[in-house]
């Protein structure tokens, strides 16, 4: 039975693909049609959940993903990030970076809106109160957090939950080669507060996207399963994730049609319980 095609976004109500795409290489006045091709092919197959950035590219990636949206005018749920730099440090300058988000998208009001990174010179609480009033305007409809450690992401919960919001997600690198989440207690945090692990490069950087073995153990597991499939070892690599927890969201990045249908076709492959167990020891830190 192939896993199920979408989820719940924590526990927020939001329903996204079980499956979202990485917008860090979309670049307006770039990629633009190979980009449009692709997220054609991601809505025509069931893939929904759209995760960029203020900083990816320098917004070329939000202001492409809301010429896409203008193009083809299904509706998907589209999450981005205001990053919280040393210089921001007002509720002023967190509205401004929202509402030129907003501007760049073309949209009024954004499904999910995370913190990037943990904040050096403002309180995670002050940022949480941010967002509630942001929610409260009706600019966004759930709040994360990303590369949030698990004492963090609980903080930030925590403060949330004085305005009876729930945390939606917290967005972190996981995949074969990086299984940090599960040490670290991310996972296991992100299950207590009923967080959705939204897992950025879950193909590691296109390593785990090609065969190629070399002696790694890993690789050569992967490779002998993709084989036994007759997929590619990145398929592979997405499926281990989308069966590893029902709360885990990979979101592979796709700036070409043929990236989105590979990624998409990950959705139906059932590893065996042998093979997942092969993966999941084999890939585990030594």
């Amino acid at each position: 039975m192939s896993p199920s095609r979408t989820t719940e976004l924590g526990s927020t109500g939001i329903m996204v693909s079980r499956l979202g795409t990485g917008t860090n290489r979309w670049a307006q006045g770039e990629n633009d049609e190979p980009v449009y091709e692709a997220f054609k092919a991601l809505l025509d197959g069931g893939v929904y959940f759209f995760d960029t950035a203020e900083v990816y590219t320098g917004g070329r990636s939000e202001r492409l993903l809301g010429g896409c949206l203008h193009r083809d005018r299904r509706s998907i749920i589209v999450a981005s990030k205001y990053m919280p730099y040393p210089t921001r440090l007002t509720k002023g300058q967190f509205n401004e970076a929202l509402d030129a988000t907003l501007e760049r998208l073309g949209e009024a009001t954004l499904d999910l809106y995370y913190i990037h990174m943990p904040p050096t010179l403002t309180s995670i609480e002050s940022l949480m109160d941010d967002m509630a009033e942001a929610v409260s305007a009706g600019k966004i409809r759930s709040v994360g957090v990303s590369n949030f450690s698990a004492e963090q992401l609980r903080r930030a919960a925590t403060q949330l939950e004085n305005y009876g919001l729930t945390l939606a997600a917290n967005e972190v690198e996981y995949s074969l080669t990086n299984r940090g989440p599960e040490e670290n207690g991310v996972l296991d945090a992100c299950k207590e507060i009923k967080a959705s692990l939204v897992a950025y490069r879950p193909l590691s950087r296109g390593l785990l996207a090609v065969n190629n073995a070399r002696g790694n153990p890993a690789m050569k597991t992967l490779e002998s399963i993709a084989d036994r499939h007759e997929v590619k070892v990145g398929q592979i690599a997405l499926a281990w994730l989308l069966q590893k927890d029902p709360i885990v969201i990979p979101i592979p990045g796709a700036t070409k049609m043929e990236h989105a249908l590979e990624n998409m076709s990950a959705l139906n492959i059932v590893l065996k319980d042998d093979e997942f167990r092969e993966l999941d020891e084999v890939s585990k830190p030594r």
